[in-house]
């Protein structure tokens, strides 16, 4: 960790199992409840907060309301990216990240440790996430309940892909998988990282004995936000994908890129495409026939 990254270092803890690592953006109010309810939690994690340049704050909040959490400032704002700083930071062989308007409920990161602890294969496991006051179930998770991948010996279904704000890792596998590409900020970046992790033979699981809260702030930049995860739906497609499905997922992702950005979107995309291409690393095809299968559900 660079020496000026490092503002303020939790005390020393009994060892643990698990660390949470919560990335955060000028939300200094929104991440201190979600640090609040954190705190609470009966595994009593070792927390990392990961302050991505905010300037409203939250650096003296999270140093003088949590003094046992660890605070990394970074000098910029790195996007996803600073995730990979927390991860680093963690001492602990499990790893559990949230986002600055999310937390994790009373034993999920216990229940977590054990099915990491039962199955040495498996590098992430992805929560059921219940959103807003109400608790009503995120869409997304029906769809990963219902995958049809191979499950056989898993603690849960089987999925190619995770979220990024309610994802427990094997802190291993995250590290050498190389954590989420800082080119991609923010918005979709959990694709690559999904992809390279199972084309390294490491399992990924939908587990929905796992939950986690998510009240999603009203800090919202929809309009970039929407671009964002179409400009990196398609790097990602050239990154990893053979030829034919990469143009497939281009020509669905620029209609919406143009909506969104117009001409600057496709130009955005474009600029990124020589390192894209530098970079490319096809995944195996038999890693490709489980994402077609996905596909065609």
């Amino acid at each position: 960790m660079p020496a000026d990254q490092a503002l303020h270092a939790a005390p020393a803890h009994a060892p643990f199992d698990i660390s949470v690592v919560v990335l955060t953006h000028n939300r200094r109010d929104t991440v201190r409840h979600a640090l609040r309810q954190l705190s609470t939690l009966p595994e009593r994690p070792p927390i990392v907060v990961v302050d991505n340049a905010s300037s409203d704050g939250t650096s003296a909040m999270v140093r003088d309301e949590f003094p046992d959490a660890t605070l990394l400032r970074c000098q910029r704002n790195l996007g996803a990216a600073g995730r990979n700083l927390g991860a680093q930071c963690a001492r602990t062989p499990f790893v559990a990240f949230c986002d600055d308007d999310c937390w994790w409920t009373p034993g999920s990161l216990a229940t977590a440790c054990a099915m990491f602890r039962d199955h040495p294969r498996v590098a992430a496991l992805t929560a059921r996430i219940l959103v807003g006051e109400c608790g009503r179930e995120d869409p997304t998770c029906a769809r990963m309940a219902d995958s049809p991948l191979p499950s056989a010996m898993l603690p849960g279904r089987a999925i190619l892909g995770l979220m990024a704000g309610a994802t427990a890792f094997r802190t291993e596998a995250f590290r050498q998988a190389g954590g989420y590409h800082p080119r991609f900020f923010i918005g979709g970046e959990e694709t690559l990282l999904a992809l390279d992790l199972a084309a390294s033979g490491w399992h990924l699981v939908y587990a929905p004995q796992l939950v986690v809260h998510h009240h999603p702030s009203p800090l919202r930049d929809g309009c970039q936000r929407r671009s964002l995860l179409a400009r990196n739906a398609v790097w990602a497609a050239w990154l990893r994908l053979p030829w034919r499905e990469a143009l497939e997922e281009t020509a669905a992702e620029l209609p919406g890129l143009l909506r969104s950005q117009g001409w600057r979107g496709i130009g955005e995309v474009l600029k990124g495409m020589p390192w894209v291409m530098r970079e490319r690393r096809v995944i195996p095809e038999e890693l490709a026939v489980l994402r077609r299968r996905l596909q065609g559900r």
